[in-house]
């Protein structure tokens, strides 16, 4: 066994997008706060994002350039430089290419994607040589668009002096999204002279699959909570995966994602109209009467309000929704929703908005203040998702004291804790199946504490408030793995 050495875990955290450079969704918004808690931890950690043409120049103008060299890509050679900014304590390290990255729409959607991001798969790999001062312990890779790294990297560079130290991670944030294409690009990614890589990523005929490859190779899999883990398991979750995620069982692990106690704090949150704390809640109820105002609802602290701020579409269970808003706008429960989607969703709000007047309000639209306003304001909020790999929004709104509701599944029921009535336990309420009745019931069980038992609601908000979800939590987790690969490591910061 190797010697105990005391040192920085070195990682790699590779994702095709990082906030604040760029963020589509919650993936970049990991990337953006994971490392920075990992450094704080006491790891070297550099992020590796491709350079964007979408990059706001004053992040672009504080760049370095660190190095350029060039990638075969079938008949080409691709040029691939690359620029850094340290930021909060973290390398971010961005991969130039003006033909796969300098697009004028949106981050992904192109009919070269699999190519673009075999190319940067290619190029995370590549580079961990010329970081720096920093020979990497860990890659962890992040979704299909990293997921080649892992395949690139024991086909082609394991062995070599400055990799043979690299174990790998790879993390599936939502198994709907594997990138799958057309298994022409295997000659240009140049994996055709791995043709056990190419045997392993055929999902389909002429199809390949870029999860398949990244949970066949990598030494270790996680995902956003340990009961999506389980889930992943099952042909409903797996998304055709399911026999791989079972025969790596034993690699796979489920680490629930935080969230930035810092800004999302409604004592200091300057988009409350009306800050308070765990310590004293009387800001709460002035929120909630200035957003009922807002909104044009009915101003009444004895009516129960319901907050939505979601994305409208199946996943997100709007047609238990649908089903259930007649019921529960008719039990004096009041319902405000925030969010766009399919259009068939949004024109059902809309209805319900006109006829409902005063009980029911659906704004269409993305509003991040009102989404605030709305977390502190609410007496509830309603999670009531056919899927939820992680999700955030309960995190936050336990943060405000406002209770979730929500389905049992992924990592909606491993963060929130069902209300349990005679030992008063409990961080909100839970339902288990995508069924319209049981989630009305649930909601009405929940509106019954509320009318009933106003110390046992107050607890139950006190209880949600004082849960720990920062990104230091799930930091020290992924350390816990990390050191799986690299025992010898025993970090200065950690003892």
């Amino acid at each position: 066994m190797s010697a105990k050495v005391r040192r920085k875990l070195r990682i790699v955290f590779a994702s095709a997008e990082a906030a604040p450079f760029t963020k589509t969704g919650g993936l970049g918004d990991v990337a953006g706060s994971l490392p920075k808690a990992l450094a704080a931890a006491g790891c070297r950690v550099a992020v590796m994002t491709p350079k964007y043409g979408s990059i706001k120049q004053e992040y672009v103008d504080r760049m370095e350039h660190v190095c350029d060299f060039y990638l075969n890509m079938g008949w080409r050679s691709e040029y691939c430089g690359l620029e850094r900014i340290v930021s909060d304590g973290v390398e971010f390290y961005f991969i130039d290419n003006e033909h796969f990255f300098k697009r004028d729409g949106g981050l992904y959607g192109y009919f070269d994607d699999g190519e673009r991001f075999a190319f940067f798969s290619k190029a995370i790999t590549e580079s961990l040589q010329y970081l720096p001062d920093f020979r990497a312990d860990v890659l962890h890779c992040n979704d299909w668009q990293t997921a080649l790294a892992p395949v690139f990297l024991r086909e082609y560079y394991q062995g070599l002096p400055l990799y043979d130290n690299v174990r790998t991670v790879f993390s599936v944030h939502n198994a709907k999204f594997q990138g799958q294409y057309g298994d022409s690009v295997l000659d240009t990614a140049g994996l055709l002279s791995a043709p056990k890589a190419v045997g392993q990523m055929y999902c389909g005929p002429k199809t390949v699959n870029y999860m398949q490859g990244a949970l066949i190779y990598s030494d270790l899999l996680s995902t956003v909570s340990p009961t999506y883990a389980q889930e992943l398991k099952t042909p409903f979750f797996g998304e055709g995966l399911d026999g791989i995620f079972r025969q790596r069982e034993g690699a796979l692990h489920g680490i629930v994602n935080g969230i930035d106690v810092d800004s999302l704090n409604p004592a200091t949150d300057p988009a409350v109209p009306f800050n308070y704390s765990i310590d004293d809640m009387s800001g709460k109820a002035a929120c909630k009467e200035a957003l009922q105002r807002e909104l044009g609802l009915e101003v009444n602290a004895e009516r129960p309000l319901v907050a939505m701020v979601t994305r409208l579409t199946k996943q997100k269970g709007l047609d238990l929704v649908q089903y259930g808003l007649e019921r529960l706008l008719g039990r004096s429960v009041q319902v405000a929703v925030l969010g766009t989607g399919d259009r068939a969703y949004e024109d059902s709000l809309r209805y319900f908005d006109w006829k409902y007047r005063g009980s029911m309000r659906a704004v269409i639209d993305f509003d991040l203040g009102l989404s605030q306003r709305m977390y502190a304001g609410a007496d509830m909020f309603l999670m009531p998702s056919l899927f939820e790999p992680c999700g955030l929004s309960q995190l936050i709104s336990m943060r405000y004291g406002t209770l979730p509701i929500v389905r049992e599944t992924g990592g909606l029921k491993d963060t929130v804790t069902p209300y349990n009535r005679y030992t008063g336990e409990g961080t909100g309420f839970s339902f288990a199946n995508f069924n319209g009745e049981e989630m009305c019931d649930c909601v009405l069980n929940a509106c019954e504490v509320f009318w009933t038992d106003k110390q046992a609601w107050s607890s139950l908000q006190r209880q949600a408030m004082g849960q720990d979800f920062s990104w230091t939590v799930a930091a020290n987790r992924y350390i816990d793995l990390y050191s799986t690969l690299h025992p010898e490591v025993i970090s200065p910061d950690r003892g």
